[in-house]
């Protein structure tokens, strides 16, 4: 008998399958709603982030809708939608797991970086959070335009800690929140609708960088992303 591949499912896809097999069966009917999330937490035995990520995956594979301020409802057509749900459902990295990771290395980059940045390294990053401030304010902090200003920031910090392997992996970090899964999210929770405050979150790890002061700009980075966790459970 030939080798099969092994085929491994984040936590989220496993509890996205188990639910869409559910309404397969008619646990569900089209057109009902789920029971909250914080039900199903309970009921599943994982964290909310995780039944979170397992909502908007489905979402993204058309077996429910979110309809805001009323929860998350069957679709009409959910019991034809089964090619998306064949291979697994994977729309990208856990979103919280992105967050969880960023937290570690970036908090760590800025303090490495606090202790070692230069006059124009610091000015390059102060210029980054402005560009970001003048999308905000002309109106064009679209999702592009927002993500290069806000990408411009933690790269220019991470360039700044002088250790090239720290500063290549704040990108592909990043290139993960491109992915589905982080996209359809931040959407839910309106993310880009808070870009004043990552921006002002931004001038506070500046401050701690300019006074050389490590361990505070670790703790204004975690403070940062510790933010976007909580906008990203957001109901």
């Amino acid at each position: 008998m030939p080798l099969q591949a092994i085929a491994t499912e984040r936590l989220y896809q496993q509890v996205a399958r188990q639910i869409a097999d559910l309404i397969r069966s008619g646990e569900w009917q089209s057109g009902e709603r789920l029971p909250p999330e914080r039900d199903l937490s309970a009921t599943l035995g994982v964290s909310r982030p995780t039944v979170r990520e397992a909502m908007v995956a489905l979402e993204l594979a058309q077996l429910v809708e979110v309809r805001s301020g009323a929860g998350i409802y069957v679709r009409d057509s959910a019991s034809d939608i089964t090619v998306s749900l064949q291979n697994g459902i994977d729309t990208g990295p856990s979103p919280f797991d992105l967050i969880a990771a960023r937290r570690v290395i970036e908090g760590e980059i800025a303090a490495i970086a606090a202790a070692r940045i230069t006059k124009p390294e610091l000015k390059a990053i102060a210029d980054a959070i402005r560009k970001m401030e003048r999308d905000i304010e002309s109106g064009q902090q679209a999702i592009s335009n927002h993500e290069d200003a806000d990408l411009m920031f933690h790269l220019r910090l991470a360039e700044a800690t002088g250790n090239t392997v720290l500063s290549s992996l704040v990108e592909p970090l990043w290139e993960g929140m491109r992915k589905p899964m982080f996209a359809a999210i931040s959407r839910r929770v309106s993310l880009p609708d808070n870009a004043r405050q990552a921006a002002k979150e931004h001038w506070a790890i500046h401050a701690c960088l300019a006074k050389g002061d490590a361990a505070g700009a670790r703790d204004a980075m975690h403070a940062h992303l510790d933010t976007v966790r909580q906008m990203l459970l957001k109901d």
